[in-house]
Formats: C-alpha cells, sequence, structure tokens
C-alpha cells in the first residue's frame, strides 16, 4: 500500500495533471490548439536534437560498455580489477549536473588540461581542427561519462549468465572463439543489450542539468525547451510545456516498454 501510494502521488497523478493541462489553452479552455503546437518546426527540431543526441551516446554507450564489461567479466583480468570498476561504475553513472559540466570544461574545453597538453606537447589543437566541447559531439562526449558506467552495471549480470559450459560445448565442436561469440554469446546477448540500449537512450533523452550547465540555452534538446515553457520570461506558455512533457512521456514509455520485452526475452533464453 505505501508503495501504491507513492506511485500515484509522485508518477500518475502527475501525468494526469501533465495530459490535463496539455488539451487546454492558456485561458483555461479545453482545445487541441496546444497538442498541435507540438507539431511547430521549431518543437519537432529539438525532438529530432534531442532523438539524435541519446541516439548517439546511448549508441556509444552500449558498445564500448559492452565491450569493457566483457572483458571484465571473462578476461581473466584480477578480481580487484572487477571490484575497482564496478565501484567507480556505481559513482559515475550517478555523477551529472553541474558538476560534470565544470569537469568537462576544466578537462577538454578551450583551455582544459587535456587540451593545453595536447596542444603543447603533442602539438595538436583539437579546437583547431574542428572539436569543440559545445558541439553536438563534445555533448554526445560529454553523456558519455555517466553512460559508460550505467551500462556496465546493466549488462554485467547478462554477462555472467553466460555459462562456461556453453564456451566449452562450442569448442569441443571445433568452433573457434570468434564463431563462439558471434554465434553463441551475441544472440544471448543481444535482447539485454537493446533493453540497455533503450535504457541509456531514455536517461540521455531527459538529461536537462548537464546541458544546460554547459551550453546554457543554446542547444534547443526538449528539456531545455520544456524549461523555458514553464520557467521562461520570453517564452512562456505552460500549457505548450505540459504538452511537450507529455510527448517525452510517451517516448519513455514506448522505450521502457520495449526493455521489459526485451528483458523478459532475455531472461528466457538465459534459463
Amino acid at each position: 500500500m505505501p508503495f501504491f501510494l507513492f506511485a500515484f502521488m509522485f508518477l500518475i497523478a502527475p501525468i494526469f495533471y501533465l495530459v490535463n493541462g496539455a488539451f487546454q489553452t492558456q485561458d483555461g479552455q479545453y482545445s487541441l490548439e496546444t497538442i498541435r503546437g507540438l507539431f511547430a518546426p521549431e518543437i519537432l527540431n529539438s525532438f529530432s536534437l534531442s532523438i539524435r543526441l541519446s541516439l548517439a551516446s546511448a549508441g556509444m554507450g552500449a558498445i564500448f560498455g559492452l565491450i569493457l564489461a566483457y572483458s571484465l567479466i571473462h578476461g581473466g583480468l584480477p578480481s580487484w580489477v572487477r571490484r575497482a570498476f564496478m565501484t567507480f561504475s556505481g559513482v559515475a553513472s550517478n555523477f551529472a549536473g553541474v558538476p560534470l559540466a565544470f569537469a568537462f570544461i576544466a578537462t577538454l574545453g578551450r583551455l582544459g588540461l587535456v587540451t593545453l597538453v595536447l596542444r603543447d606537447f603533442l602539438g595538436v589543437n583539437i579546437y583547431a581542427s574542428g572539436f569543440s566541447l559545445f558541439s553536438f559531439l563534445g555533448l554526445a562526449l560529454t553523456y558519455l561519462y555517466f553512460q559508460l558506467p550505467l551500462m556496465i552495471l546493466m549488462i554485467t549480470p547478462a554477462l555472467e549468465g553466460l555459462r562456461p559450459e556453453w564456451r566449452e560445448a562450442a569448442e569441443s565442436l571445433g568452433a573457434t572463439r570468434r564463431q563462439y561469440l558471434s554465434r553463441v554469446a551475441m544472440p544471448l546477448l543481444a535482447p539485454s543489450v537493446l533493453g540497455c540500449f533503450l535504457l541509456l537512450f531514455a536517461n540521455a533523452f531527459g538529461t536537462l542539468a548537464t546541458i544546460y550547465a554547459l551550453t546554457g540555452a543554446n542547444f534547443q534538446v526538449v528539456p531545455i525547451v520544456l524549461f523555458q515553457q514553464i520557467r521562461g520570461n520570453v517564452l512562456y506558455n505552460p500549457n505548450l510545456g505540459y504538452a511537450i512533457a507529455v510527448g517525452m512521456i510517451v517516448l519513455m514509455g514506448l522505450s521502457n516498454t520495449l526493455y521489459f520485452i526485451l528483458r523478459r526475452r532475455a531472461e528466457r533464453w538465459q534459463k
């Protein structure tokens, strides 16, 4: 009962409040005008930018996180290395917002430590080559800081579910390591990897504090546009903000539903 009460107060009731506001105009009249505002070019562009940024960071996090996690679990490394990485991943996956933005500015900004070391000691000026921390690629790399350790934490149980006898059976039938990975391990891991990718996508899509601290309002992703409609002095239309929030909820709901479907399939396969 406490759980259902908590869920109703902080999840279900706010969703109903947002849906109700999304179908109202600023004068309180029920209308589809606010919902039609979601199809304005600037709103569609913000959704497109957020989706592309989330897909890029989730894709990189899923690929590199899977490789790193597989090396930790099945790479024959000492147990203390695995414990250290898992501890760091638990901390880094929750490190976001203003501290993360400041850390990347101090590291990869125009006068960041790594930027100056590359320029003064190796003769590589990454900003002269076109890189910018405040570009699409720079933001994707910033997101990767918490996406990568989150992927390690989520995919580790699936990797631990790969039984040694499956690899031994494949080797006894003459399979190489590459054949075992491509024909046994990866098909078994595919639902879990895709499910983790969807969670990483949802995690990146709702990020506000990090990108706002880095770029202010110059990078018009959906959370910033929503913030401007709710709190802005110029762009102020709370009902349009409610509609944008409903659009975000729909995307989050779809990604999480697909995640649960894939997780159930992965659990069934690993049995």
